[in-house]
Parts: structure tokens; C-alpha cells; sequence
């Protein structure tokens, strides 16, 4: 059963150089118990989705069309007061770098539990305390009692990305939204944390959007893998499929830059080139300037994303590759 879906979803930032669609006419699905990785390269538009999704859009950006439907519910429809009540029990986010995200002023407990104060206002202090330590414990932060009362300052960066799923999770949401879990954390830890991520999604049932530009946490996590690049989807299939045999040559690019322990290279291969600006997108098929492929016609008209083969789907001329 779909749990959530965005459909035709158009994102614009008003700027000096002119309105600008950071995301143009996205589509994804999310099913219960599923992973769905968006990956791509930084300013592909991956982050700008999630917080479009979570209305989090800071000004001047807004959702100028599309819809999010979440169980059949539109989240665009809803007033503020009411996607506030949507946000932490319905959907929770994992922001990027915890570093920065939690806030240094207030202690690891206070932040965990503002969340269930807002959604159970009926729960006591001594409730709150303990579900939040509950929580803590959940997600392996030891001696979970002391850290309750701790700032950011006192915890490893691993414990601060394990504080932030404990925020996330605290009131057992539908839907997860990890924009780069992972980020600045050694693969040890990172290994731990998609270890507990797979832990509770198994325990709860619940979706998750992975977003991150590493293939190797989307093969090791993902169900099915929608590729972005400048603001849209260029391919999207299962993710065995899409390691297997990929359809668009920026996926092409990506699986190409990934290290191989069976092959020896003195350098990695590289996609020429960088994402465009927004405001300067190129005509037809964005990734034409930087393709190995580019044909006459891949500059005339953006290619639409079609079906290569069964739930499997590239925006690309040349596919079949």
C-alpha cells in the first residue's frame, strides 16, 4: 500500500536572476515498510524535496504545483496549525549534519521531548522522561538516564546522529526522511547506524526516504532508488535493477566513480563537469553538456521519463543503453 506520494512536485526560489525551479515536476512513491533512495549529486535538488515535502521551505522558496499526498491526504492542502500536527507523529526528518542541527543551548532530553509535548500535551514530566530514555536506549546511547540531561557539546558525533533518530522516532512515525545520515561519520559508526536504521524500520513497519549521494549506503539500504539530477528524476527502478543495469548515463557516470576492490586504477573515473544553477539550466536534457552520449537532438527537448523495461524507467533518448 502506497504510504506516500508526490506527484508533479514543482519547487521555485524567487531570486535577482528570476524565479528558479530547484525541483521540476518530481514524482516518487514510498510504500509501507519500503526504502526509497534519492540520490545524486549535491545541488541536485535531493534536500530541497525533502523540505518541500515537510513544508520547511524557507523564503522565497514554495511549492508552486504538484501535489503530497500522504495515505490519499494532500499535505499541500493543509493549514500551518494542522501540517504541525503531521510533522513528528505522521513524518520525521533526519536533518542533515548533527552537528549543527541540535541546538547547543538545551539539553539532549529537552529537545527529544519537545516533540511528545506538542503531540501528547497530556503526558507528566516523569512520562516524558521516561519515554525519552526509553528512546535513548532504543537507539543504543549508553548510560541513557545520564545522557538525558547532557548538551550537544558532551556527546561523539556518532551519539549526536543516534540523539537526532531519537528525535525523529520518539513519537513512531509512518514516514522517515533521512536527508544524509551518514555525513561526516566514519564507516564504522556509519555501519552502525543503517544497522539500527534497518532495526526499526523492521520493528515499526514504517517508510523511509533516504537521500544521499553515496551508492554505497543505497545498495546496502535501498528498495528502489530514484536518481535526481538538476531538480529532476532522470531514472528510478528497483535497486537491484539499477546497479545491474543501469539505464541513463549519469547513473552510468555515478556507478563509474565508486572504488572496486577487484579492479586496480590509478584514478577513479569522474562525471566532467558540475551540476548547473538553477537559474541556468540548459535546454533539452540538463545532463547533455556534461554526457559522453549527447547527440543534436538531446539539446532541442527534455527528454521525458519513460518505461526501458518493467519498473524500470530513464529520461534519456539514447535508452535502452
Amino acid at each position: 500500500m502506497t504510504l506516500l506520494s508526490v506527484e508533479n512536485l514543482v519547487t521555485s526560489f524567487k531570486t535577482s536572476a528570476g524565479e528558479v525551479r530547484a525541483v521540476d515536476g518530481v514524482s516518487i512513491a514510498v510504500e509501507r515498510g519500503q526504502t526509497l533512495g534519492i540520490v545524486g549529486e549535491s545541488g541536485c535538488g535531493k534536500s530541497v524535496l525533502s523540505l518541500s515535502i515537510m513544508q520547511l521551505l524557507a523564503h522565497p522558496g514554495r511549492v508552486v504545483e504538484g501535489k503530497v499526498l500522504l495515505e490519499g491526504r494532500n499535505l499541500l492542502d493543509l493549514s500551518a496549525r494542522q501540517m504541525r500536527a503531521v510533522r513528528g507523529r505522521e513524518i520525521a526528518m533526519i536533518f542533515q549534519e548533527p552537528m549543527t542541527s541540535l541546538n547547543p543551548v538545551h539539553s539532549i532530553g529537552y529537545q527529544i521531548t519537545e516533540a511528545m509535548r506538542a503531540h501528547e500535551p497530556s503526558l507528566s514530566a516523569a512520562e516524558l522522561r521516561n519515554r525519552a530514555v526509553a528512546v535513548l536506549d532504543r537507539v543504543r546511547i549508553p548510560s541513557a538516564a545520564r545522557r538525558f540531561d547532557e548538551y550537544p557539546h558532551q556527546l561523539s558525533g556518532g551519539m549526536r546522529q543516534r540523539v537526532m533518530i531519537a528525535m525523529a522516532l520518539a513519537c513512531k512515525p509512518k514516514l522517515l526522511i533521512a536527508d544524509e545520515p551518514t555525513t561526516a561519520l566514519d564507516v564504522t559508526v556509519q555501519a552502525q547506524i543503517l544497522e539500527l536504521l534497518r532495526e526499526l524500520q523492521a520493528e515499526n513497519g514504517m517508510g523511509i526516504i533516504l537521500i544521499t549521494h553515496d551508492l554505497g549506503v543505497i545498495a546496502e539500504m535501498a528498495d528502489r532508488v530514484s536518481v535526481m539530477y538538476a531538480g529532476r528524476v532522470v531514472e528510478r527502478s528497483s535497486s537491484a535493477e539499477l546497479f545491474d543495469d543501469p539505464q541513463h548515463p549519469y547513473t552510468l557516470g555515478l556507478l563509474g566513480s565508486i572504488p572496486r576492490v577487484d579492479e586496480e586504477k590509478d584514478r577513479l573515473t569522474a562525471i566532467e563537469g558540475a551540476v548547473p544553477p538553477p537559474f541556468a539550466w540548459p535546454p533539452g536534457c540538463r545532463f547533455a553538456p556534461r554526457c559522453p552520449f549527447s547527440i543534436e537532438a538531446c539539446t532541442q527537448a527534455p527528454p521525458a521519463l519513460r518505461e526501458v523495461a518493467p519498473d524500470h524507467a530513464a529520461a534519456c533518448l539514447e535508452a535502452p543503453l
